[in-house]
């Protein structure tokens, strides 16, 4: 009996290839991308806005090198000033260390270190992930990746330096406190006085420490590996608290964020004559 040939594809197609990521064998055969009737999309929405606006104003402020210093007030972009371009900050924290280097604007040269701790922070990952990339977008909510690779390859696996970033942020941090008690001098430098960027500068520190001190690294390095908390008082008091510090660790991203952007731009409108500081005392 003559058997019925089998249809074969044609050499010259290409196989198609396997499903991969939410389409990948083993998983719910669901053609919809979600079966949520809530607005998912207003949160991922909301944090590409505000992620993006920090993004384009921060990268206006760094290239300006200009507007950046209000006597007694120096924006927080620009300090510690490593260059020789702040000279003119009298009692700021000017170092220059690195001389004119190539002309470039002073807050290129320290926001690094601000800016990779921010960028590997567990919750910003989180929310960029989602709000630029889409992996995933929400919760139970298709991702549009085909394959999946995790922070294994260059450059999500420079994420693992985030305990490192966090070393940097702790200096950057007190310097940045330094500033604050210099805000309480007036225009000729005499101490005393408390204006309005005063109270600017004293939110922003507080909430630069509070989300510094929330970071995860932060919590593991008072706390991790100890095998009786009994043993260490002291760092077990210092884990609690770090504990209760990270439990509003996303508040304290935005919080921080927020504050200082408005810190430095309330040194640039002060910088540009927009308005004097009003004085409190």
């Amino acid at each position: 009996m003559a058997t019925q040939a089998t249809e074969r594809p044609a050499p010259d197609e290409p196989p198609e290839p396997p499903a991969g990521g939410v389409r990948a064998p083993g998983r719910a055969a669901i053609a919809a991308r979600t079966l949520r009737t809530d607005r998912w999309w207003l949160q991922p929405a909301a944090t590409f806005a505000g992620l993006l606006a920090f993004v384009v104003y921060s990268t206006w402020r760094a290239f300006a090198d200009t507007d950046y210093y209000a006597a007694p007030y120096v924006s927080p972009f620009y300090s510690p000033c490593l260059a020789e371009n702040c000279r003119d900050m009298k009692g700021g924290p000017n170092f220059d260390l690195l001389g004119s280097w190539w002309g470039l604007s002073p807050a290129l040269l320290i926001l690094v270190f601000p800016l990779g701790f921010r960028l590997t922070c567990y919750y910003y990952r989180k929310a960029y992930y989602r709000a630029f990339w889409s992996s995933p977008p929400a919760c139970a909510v298709a991702e549009p990746h085909a394959t999946y690779t995790g922070e294994t390859r260059f450059p999500l696996v420079l994420q693992n330096m985030h305990r490192y970033f966090f070393y940097a942020a702790i200096p950057v941090a007190a310097i940045l406190t330094y500033d604050t008690v210099l805000a309480f001098r007036d225009t000729h430098y005499e101490w005393g006085h408390m204006g309005l960027g005063t109270l600017v500068f004293l939110v922003n520190i507080v909430l630069i420490w509070a989300y510094t001190l929330s970071c995860h690294s932060c919590r593991h390095l008072v706390g991790g590996r100890l095998r009786h908390f009994s043993k260490h008082p002291v760092r077990y008091r210092l884990w609690t608290w770090a504990g209760r510090l990270n439990e509003r660790h996303m508040f304290l991203a935005w919080a921080s964020l927020i504050s200082v952007a408005c810190a430095d731009l309330y040194v640039y409108l002060l910088a540009t004559g927009a308005f004097t500081d009003p004085a409190i005392f």
